[in-house]
């Protein structure tokens, strides 16, 4: 789609308004409703902040007056005609009639700045449901309310509270944060690092514009090359991940999720949100295609590299990265940093290493990275050679700027598109090496750390788009009622997955004749607690295993007969499962994001320490491939003596589970834990299905 809205400078007041958010981002004029004269003011800020804003901008004021040279109004009503975009920097129970005196006036968005909305309790709820209602009722888009509103350099509109943000240098990076702050401290890091914004927008409490709407923008918009998100909380999962899917299939997008420790109460303060689950709204996020980094500063020198380089979909197994330095120090600091991250840094092939014999002095090493002991005339033809080799995707240059002895440009060329750079040198003459760079679109970088951020994040976003996911399905079925074990695994074998033999028995007797049928002394029992009341039975002693006779199968009885509960007590019987690796797998419908499966680790497997894997549901077969790959290739291998894991058949069990999940609309919470992993492929050694309270039985589960 070709963006209409997207410009190379100051806005036509005479053009025409196409892009349904351009009258607030792009807006022919502009009214600061609650502009001062006063410095020490809000309103002065803002005022200060669109000062040289090249349309129509109109202080409004009950007391009249001029500000800033321009004669202010007393109210939109006295306004010489429509707006764009009204400002609003008044107290917050004023809001709501300030938004039906803009429609009444013929504004079409509004920046709501003040704070004291559903961020700060139930009152507030309530006046922010009034503001929002107004703004429907007359068309208006909505910014905010609670926020600092946005910049915009390529078309020079900066409606935010730090006029110095006016200053910011135009660019091709879009920002969309949470948080104000945030906005600005992004946008100001971008600047530091020589990169330009498009346009940055802190949403606040975003009760209109939203995520959603923002990604959309980006992606329609042909001037935005890259875009930074940051979130604190979300509340529309799939719209966000439906928006989002939409933006990285057209360009790349880094994302930090702020909340890896306890800040759930500030962040509500803030913007009105929960951080909700930290682990899977970074994986929500990353599933959609974003590059998911850990701060702002990172998320930088991923956007440094992205919004000019951008791989083609692979996935990170196949994925190459070679590092050529002229010192060897930093390239060691950079190859380190990427095999931290799960890069591949792959041995050149012997063709390309004969080659760089002839090119290098003998005593450097060569396999990858490739050090050419100091930069010499030789490394231009260096850089060409390794960036041709066919297991090749990117490279990544460190080279000390030493002046007469490599000029960077030339170096780069015949590798544009492929090739990020990093030098260390006087300020100026990196900021020079910077702009030359630009031009051919190569980003520069000033530290070996940071160059290998960039590197990592072209892989993790090639990687991000090389599986492909599921479309949504409805669900038209139900559980009915809550299940127990013997009814839960029975649902799962009816979609494929493997079970140890078992009998329910309703008695003592039925028991012990389940035991004469399935176990002996060469072959050992299970008995558990037949209850779905029990969810955890191993916490109330409602399992035992190891059974092999009758006299240990009373004592197992006896056992279970004493937990609290129904009465009398049902059993399972079951065949005990040969050893192998312990995992859990497990669904859950999240509030947030809907169907979610998870693969973890499980039995002894827990002390590798890794999350568990979190993927939305319904899983695509390549999808529930990746999940399982994604665990530590000692599980995979066969950890402790237990037998490899078949990748297939693990697979398999994921896709039941996310089937199971998303085609039952009373189902809320699946455990198969544990799932082993035996040498005849997973068995399903237990299964507890969680139903939502109140729903009965409509549609046949089987």
């Amino acid at each position: 789609m070709t963006a209409t809205w997207a410009g190379d400078g100051p806005v036509d007041p005479s053009a025409p308004s196409a892009q349904p958010l351009e009258a607030l981002f792009r807006p022919r004029s502009i009214a600061v409703v609650g502009a001062s004269a006063s410095p020490d003011k809000a309103g002065y800020a803002m005022m200060q902040a669109l000062d040289g804003f090249a349309g129509e901008l109109h202080p409004v004021n009950p007391r009249g007056g001029t500000i800033l040279g321009r004669a202010a109004v007393a109210g939109l009503g006295e306004l010489p005609g429509p707006v764009d975009l009204a400002v609003l920097v008044v107290p917050p129970q004023v809001v709501p009639r300030a938004i039906e005196e803009a429609a009444a006036a013929g504004v079409r968005a509004a920046v709501v700045c003040a704070g004291g909305f559903a961020e700060s309790g139930p009152e507030g709820v309530e006046l922010q449901e009034q503001a929002l209602e107004a703004a429907r009722r007359g068309g208006i888009r909505l910014l905010g309310p609670n926020t600092s509103g946005f910049m915009n350099p390529v078309d020079g509109v900066s409606a935010n509270f730090m006029p110095a943000a006016a200053a910011l240098r135009p660019g091709t990076v879009g920002v969309v944060a949470q948080s104000g702050g945030v906005n600005l401290a992004i946008a100001f890091l971008l600047e530091r690092a020589g990169i330009g914004l498009r346009l940055g927008v802190g949403l606040g409490n975003a009760a209109d514009v939203g995520f959603p709407d923002l990604l959309d923008f980006f992606a329609d918009d042909d001037a935005t090359t890259a875009v930074g998100l940051h979130v604190e909380g979300i509340a529309d999962g799939a719209e966000v991940v439906a928006a989002l899917r939409r933006v990285t299939a057209r360009k790349p997008v880094v994302a930090f999720k702020v909340g890896r420790s306890d800040v759930g109460d500030f962040a509500r303060s803030h913007t009105g949100s929960l951080t909700g689950s930290y682990e899977l709204t970074r994986a929500a996020l990353a599933q959609a295609g974003a590059v998911v980094v850990d701060g702002l500063d990172e998320m930088v020198a991923a956007l440094q590299a992205l919004r000019s380089v951008r791989l083609p979909a692979a996935p990170r197994s196949a994925t190459g990265v070679a590092v050529l330095t002229g010192q060897a120090g930093p390239g060691l600091v950079v190859a380190d940093a990427l095999g931290a991250r799960g890069v591949r840094v792959p041995e050149l092939a012997p063709a390309t290493l004969d080659r760089l014999g002839e090119l290098l002095p003998p005593l450097t090493y060569q396999r990858n990275p490739v050090d050419t002991g100091r930069p010499s005339a030789t490394f231009p033809a260096v850089l060409r050679l390794v960036a041709a080799e066919p297991g090749i995707d990117a490279v990544g240059v460190y080279a000390l700027d030493e002046p007469g002895v490599l000029d960077p440009v030339s170096a780069v060329e015949g590798a544009v598109g492929r090739v990020l750079y990093a030098t260390g040198g006087p300020a100026a003459v990196v900021e020079e090496h910077r702009a030359r760079l630009e031009k051919l679109g190569v980003p520069l970088y000033a530290s070996p750390g940071d160059l290998a951020i960039g590197l990592a994040a072209l892989v993790s976003d090639a990687a991000a788009r090389a599986v492909p996911d599921a479309p949504p399905v409805a669900a038209t079925r139900t559980v009915g009622r809550d299940l127990d074990e013997d009814e839960a695994k029975t649902l799962f074998e009816a979609n494929g997955l493997r079970t140890m033999r078992r009998r329910a028995a309703a008695d003592r007797a039925s028991a012990h004749d389940a035991l004469d049928e399935l176990g002996g002394p060469e072959n050992p029992v299970v008995v558990k607690v037949l209850d779905a009341a029990v969810l955890h039975k191993s916490d109330v002693g409602g399992v035992h295993v190891g059974v092999r006779g009758h006299a240990e199968l009373d004592a197992a009885v006896d056992a279970i007969d004493t937990i609290d509960g129904t009465s009398p007590r049902r059993y399972l019987v079951e065949e005990q499962a040969p050893g192998g690796t312990e995992l859990i797998v497990g669904g859950v419908r999240d509030a947030v994001f809907g169907p979610v499966v998870l693969l973890g680790l499980g039995g002894v497997g827990v002390e590798l320490g890794n999350e568990p894997v979190l993927r939305l549901a319904p899983l695509s077969a390549e999808r529930a491939a990746e999940m399982v790959d994604a665990l530590p290739a000692a599980v995979l291998d066969g950890f402790r003596g237990a037998p490899p894991v078949d990748r297939a058949a693990l697979a398999t069990t994921l896709l039941a589970v996310s089937d199971v999940l998303t085609q039952h609309h009373d189902i809320t919470e699946i455990d198969l834990n544990p799932v082993r992993v035996t040498a005849r492929g997973p068995v399903v050694l237990d299964a507890v299905v969680v139903r939502t309270p109140g729903e009965e039985n409509h549609v046949q589960h089987a």
